[in-house]
């Protein structure tokens, strides 16, 4: 951590800091600078000032806690929903695997739940040396209280060195508890894991709304702790090694939660969902208006397939929030994404770009998408989409 202070006997109120700071961070009060909470301590005053009045003070670097290295092993969270695993934890067995053999360890998918034994069996036809299975009534359905108490439990016994799960609405709110009860870092909506040359987790995420591709690394503290987004991994094939499971039991009792689950209602889909669809036609502020993207509709039904939408149309109205792909929407992997009237976004490239095959309409030639498509077309989507909606129509018969 670090602050900033105004040494207010060298301070002549000249102004200059106001000036420099780009982010609204500081004003004078009775001719001193005071800073406001919106100072990211950038330090473009620290260089403005002319009487050196300003300094930024930064602690000790932190000194890392001890018995790091008795951690050992790469866990991934086994999220499931009514004894069903998610579909994400295949993903995170995929690179977990990765990760496990860059450091030497075992691969081990903690499941918590009720009545989840076949389950179990059928994580271990995939590439996990271990599942570990805490079954109890009270964890049949997820409550953040009880899979908090019970897995950090878990964590302090094991002393696992990576932990991993989902971007779900469940890994999200779960993982976050954790973190704070054993005293760690974590890193959210990770779209990127490898294993630094320091034997450290590189985590990388989108920051700055999604405008560069931040990676952190967790040094002092352990285990290190992320949860990925859903899509942008490719899922573990099946490839048994003989893993074995072993059930336990929660070593605290499992106290009534102050939260009640009431009920579990599905997803209402207006369509396919384009979190799992192995098609998606999307459209972007290019179509004009939303009455155009009937044109990405008949595409997408010719084709059978999801419709997508970029965030501008979505903010516009003419798509609901659902059919939204990018950063702050939802994070796709199809085997065919195609692009239609979308610019290409860094938000919405990080939606979209681990697409097996992607193809983008647009006439400017210079538009970002084209620079991750395989297949691109400049010209009107006005006219370029009917032609390719009745091309695959004559096709299927």
């Amino acid at each position: 951590m670090a602050e900033i202070i105004c040494i207010q006997d060298q301070c002549t109120g000249c102004g200059a800091c106001v000036e420099a700071c780009a982010y609204d961070g500081v004003e004078l009060a009775e001719g001193v600078a005071l800073f406001k909470e919106s100072c990211n301590l950038c330090g473009a005053c620290v260089e403005a000032c002319p009487v050196n009045a300003i300094v930024i003070r930064k602690e000790l670097e932190a000194t890392p806690a001890a018995g790091l290295d008795d951690y050992r092993g790469v866990w991934v969270f086994g999220e499931q929903h009514r004894g069903e695993i998610a579909p994400v934890v295949l993903e995170l067995v995929g690179k977990g695997r990765e990760l496990a053999d860059a450091r030497g360890c075992e691969l081990v998918v903690v499941v918590l739940g009720s009545g989840m034994e076949s389950a179990c069996r059928e994580l271990l036809e995939h590439p996990v040396d271990r599942v570990i299975y805490a079954e109890a009534a009270e964890l049949a359905d997820y409550l953040s209280g009880p899979y908090g108490r019970v897995f950090s439990d878990l964590v302090r016994e094991h002393r696992p060195e990576i932990v991993l799960a989902g971007a779900t609405t469940v890994g999200r709110s779960f993982l976050a508890r954790v973190a704070v009860e054993i005293h760690t870092g974590l890193t959210a909506d990770c779209t990127g894991l490898e294993i630094d040359e320091e034997g450290l987790l590189a985590q990388t995420r989108p920051a700055f709304g999604g405008n560069i591709m931040a990676t952190i690394l967790c040094p002092n503290h352990r285990p290190q702790m992320a949860t990925v987004r859903h899509k942008v991994m490719k899922p573990a094939a099946r490839s048994s090694r003989g893993g074995s499971i072993e059930k336990v039991e929660p070593k605290r009792k499992l106290v009534a939660s102050r939260a009640k689950l009431l009920a579990l209602l599905p997803e209402v889909e207006e369509t396919i969902n384009i979190a799992e669809a192995d098609i998606i036609v999307s459209g972007g502020r290019g179509l004009g208006g939303p009455e155009n993207f009937k044109l990405v509709e008949e595409l997408a039904v010719a084709l059978g397939g999801a419709v997508g939408a970029s965030r501008a149309t979505v903010d516009a109205g003419w798509k609901p929030y659902s059919h939204q792909v990018g950063q702050t929407g939802k994070t796709v992997c199809p085997k065919l994404y195609i692009a239609c009237g979308i610019s290409g976004a860094v938000q919405h490239l990080v939606g979209m770009q681990s697409s097996d095959c992607i193809v983008a309409i647009n006439k400017d030639p210079h538009a970002p998408i084209f620079q991750v498509t395989d297949y691109g077309i400049v010209g009107d989507l006005h006219e370029v989409l009917p032609r390719l909606t009745a091309a695959v129509r004559a096709k299927r018969g």
